[in-house]
């Protein structure tokens, strides 16, 4: 058993609006060897996804906020280096929710961690299609939506972890699936991942464009809309729905960096006259789901049914610029960074 150095990071500061690079600051850690029920870690993958900007404010929410100075978390998947638990071994892989750092040593359960049985799939996956996000996708456009063959289903931030799954999802259950994404490289990403239309939310700024667009591609309306954006994207998919019409809200990354509250949806009363279901929901509630999931997602990749893309950063150093690259769209599928 060693010591080990980890570079780790910090909030430095509450951003306010769009995070920048001050607002984060790196420190070294000396990682000791485990005591009596501890493991020790290195990681080799770290996720950064668009629910930590929520916790960067000083407010209550489903999750405690990020603490000013204190290492962030997130999850991330490593190797155990040495351990003192009588269920871990070194070499054993282990997700958990120690990101932003290098390495670390403390009980399981502090971190959440949990020893991965062998999958078969590269150990970035467990981070993505086959970790949070995808279950995220899965609870949420099964259950909380109630997809059935046939729907006609918007998903919104259709390029993304989240969004793309659940495009490939709808698509194994027969439904016709219209995906927003922006730019033409990842609008071809959606289409290639099996989407029926696709709209370039780039070229249509306007709300009044954006309705258009989706009334063109769903001619008869939409049954299901799976939310990632909110904001425009909501209003539009009021507007196309069909009579009971059910939404799944997973979260609205075009509010996450607003400085003053933001105005709802302008014809919100069509939900009454339409009868339509809008739930907001997080994936912590549904882990009731995971070997479902897990089984039907490792089914799904194995027969080429599903498909995942990742973009990938390389060392602690970049995991900053990675998270910050999440609002600005320079992520196709998964943001991951590698550690050394």
């Amino acid at each position: 058993m060693a010591t080990l150095t980890s570079k780790e990071w910090a909030l430095a500061k509450r951003p306010v609006g769009m995070p920048q690079q001050a607002d984060f600051s790196m420190k070294e850690e000396s990682i000791g060897e485990p005591k009596d029920g501890e493991i020790q870690v290195k990681n080799s993958w770290m996720s950064v996804d668009p629910y930590m900007r929520g916790r960067m404010y000083d407010r209550e929410s489903y999750v405690p906020p990020f603490q000013i100075g204190e290492t962030l978390t997130g999850g991330a998947v490593g190797k155990v280096t040495a351990s003192a638990h009588p269920d871990y071994s070194e070499g054993d892989l282990v997700v958990s929710m120690a990101g932003w750092r290098e390495a670390w040593t403390a009980k399981p359960e502090e971190m959440m961690a949990n020893k991965v049985p062998q999958t078969g799939l590269p150990d970035s996956a467990l981070l993505g299609v086959a970790g949070m996000p995808g279950l995220t996708a899965y609870a949420g456009i099964l259950r909380v939506a109630d997809l059935k063959e046939g729907d006609v289903v918007f998903v919104s931030g259709a390029a993304g972890a989240v969004g793309s799954t659940v495009v490939q999802i709808a698509k194994i259950k027969n439904c016709t699936v219209i995906g927003s994404a922006g730019g033409a490289e990842k609008c071809n990403l959606v289409k290639e991942l099996g989407a029926d239309e696709v709209i370039d939310y780039k070229q249509h700024e306007s709300y009044e464009s954006l309705v258009g667009a989706l009334k063109a591609a769903a001619p008869k309306g939409i049954d299901v809309y799976f939310d990632n954006v909110g904001g425009d994207h909501l209003e539009a998919a009021i507007e196309c729905a069909r009579p009971m019409a059910r939404f799944a809200e997973c979260g609205m990354i075009s509010q996450y960096n607003a400085t003053e509250p933001v105005p709802g949806p302008r014809n919100i009363i069509q939900v009454v006259g339409k009868q339509l279901r809008i739930q907001g929901f997080i994936v912590s509630t549904h882990t009731d789901m995971q070997p479902q999931f897990l089984q039907d997602m490792a089914g799904w990749i194995q027969s080429g049914k599903m498909k995942f893309e990742e973009t990938v950063m390389e060392g602690i150093e970049t995991a900053p610029d990675a998270f910050l690259g999440l609002f600005s769209g320079k992520n196709k599928g998964k943001m991951l960074v590698k550690l050394g």
